[in-house]
């Protein structure tokens, strides 16, 4: 799967990923495709944990919903992905099955989004959730997060402190590799 965390110190804010790509056994590197797991919409950048076929269909479905694309809130954000959650079953034939006993239609989508507002964290169901610190995602996510709380409190900014959480992940979960993919930005005031 992957690692991907966010980060808020400071009135600074970061993104970061790994860069593998796996189907089931089959590695496929940074060596044998540039593998992004972060995009840009406005001002705001999106990583994804889950299947890969999500990263080609949420950055054109994003991307195309241009005024209608918000994330600055946790409320906007909510919207958006309900929205997302429509448009993925009409036009992108989304199975929302996970288990007989969910209580909505899942998006099957785990995101976290990183803005000049602050770091958010969507899984399936549209539960959005705003973090104060740092979260992460994907199958490094323990590794990550148990890194990132081990160094939060030194003198590190949001850049740093998320590297050394994906690094965590890669150095651990054999589902995630080097190189890292890091933007860092200041929060509004």
């Amino acid at each position: 799967m992957t690692t991907c965390v966010v980060v808020k110190k400071n009135n600074q804010i970061a993104i970061a990923s790994d860069s593998l790509v796996t189907f089931g056994d089959t590695r496929l590197s940074h060596a044998y495709e540039a593998n992004n797991k972060i995009f840009q919409v406005g001002s705001s950048f999106i990583t994804l944990a889950g299947t890969a076929a999500h990263f080609p269909v949420m950055r054109k479905l994003m991307l195309g919903m241009g005024d209608g694309c918000k994330l600055d809130t946790r409320e906007d954000i909510f919207e958006t992905f309900s929205s997302i959650h429509t448009i993925l079953k009409d036009q992108y034939f989304l199975n929302t099955k996970e288990d007989d006993d969910d209580p909505y239609e899942s998006s099957q989508i785990t995101a976290l989004v990183a803005n000049p507002h602050g770091i958010f964290g969507i899984y399936s169901y549209r539960e959005v959730f705003s973090f104060e610190r740092f979260w992460g995602i994907g199958s490094g996510r323990n590794f990550a997060l148990g890194g990132m709380y081990a160094v939060y409190d030194q003198d590190l900014s949001a850049h740093q402190i998320a590297e050394i959480g994906v690094q965590a992940g890669v150095e651990f979960d054999k589902s995630s590799a080097a190189p890292l993919r890091i933007h860092s930005f200041l929060m509004m005031p």
